[in-house]
């Protein structure tokens, strides 16, 4: 039974032919980076009970161990990709209340 290739699965697909390999040199570069940023090290951290357990409950819901959540948390924080939801209902109520006021 042949398999349906989906839009992101064709363009890889048509792409393929514009491949071009990279010189040595360049090629040791993107390792070195690579290296470096999957470079991991264990910490120790001392952290409630209730906020580990209510992590582990999060985890488990995620479908992922919770060291790879907290670790995906830290790495959201100082990329600064940590949503606040609260902050986010806060702008889209008032940026809906100002749109509502020129409306009228």
């Amino acid at each position: 039974m042949a398999k349906t290739l989906d839009k992101y699965e064709r363009e890889i697909e048509n792409s393929a032919g514009a491949y071009r390999p990279v010189r040595k040199s360049k090629l040791r570069k993107i390792e070195k980076i690579l290296n470096h940023v999957r470079k991991t090290r264990n910490i120790n951290i001392r952290i409630s009970e209730m906020v580990l357990a209510e992590i582990k409950q999060r985890s488990t819901e995620e479908g992922i161990p919770y060291q790879t959540l907290i670790s995906s948390i830290l790495h959201k924080f100082v990329t600064n990709q940590l949503v606040d939801e609260k902050a986010i209902s806060k702008s889209i109520e008032i940026l809906s209340s100002r749109r509502h006021r020129t409306a009228v």
